[in-house]
């Protein structure tokens, strides 16, 4: 005789087609083998990079992806009863973006992370960036430009405005992925076309001479921090390569502060948390200009690595919270933001 099986089912849904497939797939993976078997039924559902919705294996690479599992579409997940959460683990647009957290609303599941308008605020950097300056929170001095826009004597004008270096980066991207350091103005003609390549927004940002801190939150309506942890790169900046492949960069968790500017970098974690409506997870991101304007608001990433050297799960792990226990408490929290929404909302 079978027992029915009381596990709660979660979909871990990643891959998606943007330029930051394979690293969404490396972070499933993880994920997958992380999460407790006896507590939850675990069902891989893969995005191909042609759009296609595949019944994934459970150690799914990027490359197996594309050739491998059983075609099938969103519509099935509702199907899979009626204790089931979706971990969407997809980067950068048509996954992070909300446009896949839409269709979850559609679909009336719960699902990790933020909502569709938290997602899309905070995967267009240049939204987020004019929301944070509206709450008076401190960053690098911007500019962010249409495709239409890109001239050169536009180019020249900011780079006149915020002076050289900058830094030029698609506005909807994340994982580094297009973006250029430019110290004259053909590298910034050159790194505008390369970010375009990506997005037709793209954002300029000044270079900033600091340090990398990073802050990890968790919650919904209340929400906590993690300890701050410091990037030093192993590359002239924090880039792809030293994110995930050659793991050059040195992670000093926690990051060596004082008490006070620890208990400051939280705050001001939690208070951008708060201004872009995220729920669920988010990697806050900052400069510290020790002798300047101190903290200054980098991005915050709504849905961020889980790869055994990312910094969102290490943090949580110097705080106390292993990786398990973090899934654990991120499946819960999307239940609650379900409940919360199915209140709040007449069908």
């Amino acid at each position: 005789m079978n027992t029915p099986d009381s596990r709660a089912t979660v979909v871990v849904l990643f891959g998606g087609q943007s330029a930051e497939h394979d690293v969404s797939c490396v972070t499933a993976a993880h994920v997958m083998k992380a999460a407790d078997p006896e507590k939850y039924r675990l069902v891989p559902i893969g995005i191909t990079r042609q759009g296609q919705w595949v019944l994934a294996t459970p150690d799914a690479s990027a490359q197996r992806l594309e050739a491998t599992g059983t075609p099938t579409t969103a519509s099935v997940i509702p199907t899979l009863g009626n204790d089931i959460v979706v971990m969407p683990l997809l980067h950068g647009p048509l996954g992070e973006d909300g446009t896949v957290q839409g269709l979850l609303e559609v679909l009336d599941v719960p699902y990790v992370g933020s909502g569709v308008l938290s997602s899309a605020i905070a995967m267009d950097k240049a939204i987020a960036k004019d929301i944070c300056a509206s709450h008076g929170i401190a960053q690098p001095r911007y500019a962010a430009i249409r495709q239409t826009d890109v001239t050169p004597t536009r180019l020249q004008e900011i780079s006149t405005t915020l002076g050289l270096p900058l830094f030029v980066k698609p506005a909807n991207m994340g994982s580094s992925v297009g973006v250029s350091k430019a110290t004259n103005m053909s590298e910034l003609i050159a790194a505008a076309n390369t970010a375009l390549a990506y997005d037709e927004w793209i954002l300029i940002e000044e270079a900033i001479v600091g340090r990398e801190i990073e802050v990890s939150v968790l919650g919904n309506q209340s929400a906590r921090t993690s300890v701050p942890g410091e990037i030093i790169p192993g590359n002239d900046f924090y880039d792809y390569d030293d994110k995930y492949i050659d793991d050059g960069a040195q992670l000093l968790i926690p990051a060596p502060l004082t008490a006070l500017q620890t208990t400051e970098v939280q705050q001001l974690a939690l208070k951008i948390f708060s201004a872009l409506r995220c729920d669920g997870m988010a990697r806050v991101d900052f400069f510290f200009e020790e002798n300047g304007r101190g903290f200054l608001c980098n991005e915050v990433n709504t849905i961020p690595g889980f790869t055994p050297i990312s910094m969102y799960p290490k943090l949580w792990q110097a705080s106390g919270l292993e990786y398990a226990a973090l899934i654990d408490e991120l499946i819960l929290l999307a239940r609650q933001r379900h409940s919360r929404r199915k209140r709040n909302t007449q069908r």
